[in-house]
């Protein structure tokens, strides 16, 4: 057995600050987009400062701030049904920023080709097809859950109602050719205008310079953009760009962020801020939802039963809820692939545990959670990944975290395969141990862990929910059709419809995504090993509201592609 301490110090127990932590974890929104870690705090950079030149009062420009960060933190939230259309979301996501929608020739000229490179040689002719034939009511659903799942998240850290609209308002145009709601011109939140239009000069003034941010903007003014937010910043260019050139943005945004900070305090709810970002990339995919719960809970209970120090603890715990954030980098079409993966998805699929420490790494706070929630796919025999760290380099905590992800996938069902039973999961982990990749104690106190925590659900629903609407939401967010609904419930289509909608109405969302943010949230998505036997129905499997033929994912926890 590995020595029994955690890694790293004792976490510090002085309130840290929220924008720390959020800076640093809006890398997982980069990620999520296709940008470079870093993207979103340039954006907050010239935002604020352009906020501050038109004027914005103090609360206006904090929401700006804030709403910077998160504009892209809900783009998971649609990658399920995108990737049903597109072999690589994210390339189809960069092609969007590129492209202006308001010039039919730029459609067809730069956005169709900018997806067909993007895509793997075998895949191009269905992009192109999927972007004519489905492409409007692509954009409409992506619009809808990337808003509301980044409103969502603003909620849950506590953040102003000033940002929250501005996140609701990120995808509307100055001319009402937007969405979700066809807003145009002052209807629209000024921390959504300023956000844009900081948005699209820092993405094109790293493509092409502060000349191609110029040209952009102009592009744009009374189309996409306020113009008088593209004229102040036009007019304040180079003091706005010249400066982001060089180095992370992060430390002067730090230095810049609005007064009274917002302190977040060492306990629950610094766990709070680590789960919201964790379940916001569990949304990846509709087989993810409430992983990383499963896995710290897991995680922890297990490092108790071993009798390891509190800052062990707590630190496996933090590192469960967010060791997977750097999924989002990986396409959807990856996670959910079919069959063997060839050498090039197996590369990305081996670099995500690599992306979730180079993320959390951004935040000193978080240095110690990083470099245990990198090591989640380590094995003690040194097969596994990122970096093929053998037993001696694996302390106790990170062997309880293999564990515990290992036991979480094989209980939740995969693509390819429905969930294992506890006592096949149990099998399946004692099997790694003989193989020499898994600890024997670590194993042994995950699966004493699972056995004996079984779910409560004779607590009140949230926001007044029924069974029945529970029910309802519970498939609902697993990607069922209506139709599917119906059929599983022995009700008419049109009965599942009115309950879809009346679920909708009762939290308060109208995305699959946010609804999905929502049963996270509240632990409605329970983690399989603590269903209780009342709750054994056997789960709707996810599908799209934009089907492709052919097409079933791959399970990632598998150990060779």
């Amino acid at each position: 057995m590995a020595r029994a301490g955690g890694a790293g110090p004792t976490p510090a127990r002085s309130p840290v600050r929220l924008a720390e932590l959020v800076v640093g974890l809006s890398g997982v929104a980069d990620l999520g987009m296709g940008l470079p870690v870093g993207s979103a705090a340039r954006v907050a950079d010239v935002g604020v400062q352009l906020a501050g030149r038109l004027g914005c009062g103090r609360d206006d420009v904090a929401a700006v701030f804030w709403a910077a960060l998160l504009q892209h933190i809900g783009c998971t939230g649609y990658s399920h049904e995108v990737s049903a259309l597109f072999a690589d979301e994210t390339a189809v996501k960069r092609a969007s920023l590129a492209t202006d929608f308001t010039r039919p020739r730029e459609f067809l000229l730069g956005y169709l080709p900018r997806i067909a490179a993007g895509a793997p040689p075998g895949d191009r002719l269905r992009s192109l097809r999927s972007a004519l034939l489905h492409g409007r009511q692509m954009t409409r659903g992506y619009r809808a859950a990337n808003c509301e799942t980044a409103a969502g998240v603003a909620a849950r850290l506590g953040l102003p109602a000033a940002t929250r609209q501005g996140l609701l308002h990120m995808f509307e145009w100055w001319n009402g050719g937007g969405g979700p709601n066809g807003l145009r011109g002052g209807q629209i939140s000024i921390v959504a205008r300023v956000v844009n239009t900081a948005g699209y000069a820092v993405f094109f003034d790293r493509i092409g310079g502060p000349p191609a941010a110029r040209t952009a903007l102009a592009r744009r003014s009374g189309g996409y953009l306020d113009p008088a937010a593209v004229a102040v910043l036009l007019a304040h260019a180079h003091e706005l760009l010249t400066p982001q050139a060089a180095g992370d943005a992060s430390d002067r945004l730090l230095a810049a962020e609005p007064t009274p900070c917002r302190l977040v305090p060492d306990g629950p709810a610094l766990d709070e801020v680590l789960r919201v970002f964790g379940e916001a990339a569990d949304l990846k995919s509709p087989f993810l939802h409430g992983h990383c719960t499963s896995v710290a809970r897991l995680a922890e209970g297990a490092c108790r039963r071993l009798g390891l120090p509190e800052r062990a603890v707590v630190l496996a715990r933090r590192a469960g809820l967010v060791q997977d954030v750097g999924r989002v980098a990986v396409p959807s079409s990856v996670w959910e692939h079919a069959g063997p993966l060839g050498s090039d998805a197996w590369q990305q699929v081996r670099l995500h545990a690599y992306q979730s420490e180079q993320v959390l790494s951004r935040s000193r706070h978080l240095a110690d959670v990083a470099r245990l929630a990198g090591s989640h796919h380590e094995r003690l025999d040194g097969s596994g990944y990122h970096r093929g760290a053998a037993a001696a380099e694996l302390p106790t905590a990170a062997r309880v975290l293999a564990a515990a992800d290992r036991y979480a996938a094989l209980v939740a069902e995969r693509p390819h395969r429905p969930p294992a039973s506890a006592a096949r999961a149990a099998s399946e982990l004692r099997a790694d141990v003989r193989a020499g990749q898994l600890d024997p104690d670590a194993v042994q106190a995950v699966v004493a862990i699972a056995e004996g925590r079984r779910a409560d659900r004779s607590a009140r629903l949230p926001a007044g929910l029924t069974a029945r609407q529970l029910e309802v939401l519970l498939l609902l967010v697993r990607g069922t059709s209506n139709r599917e609904i119906a059929r599983r419930l022995t009700i008419s289509t049109r009965t599942a419809e009115h309950h879809v909608q009346d679920v909708y109405g009762r939290i308060g969302v109208s995305s699959r995504a946010a609804a999905a943010l929502f049963a996270m949230e509240h632990g409605l998505v329970q983690p399989a090993w603590m269903s209780s036997p009342a709750d054994d129905r056997a789960p709707a499997r996810p599908s799209r509201s934009l089907p492709t033929a052919g097409h079933r994912p791959h399970d990632p926890t598998r150990r060779a592609p």
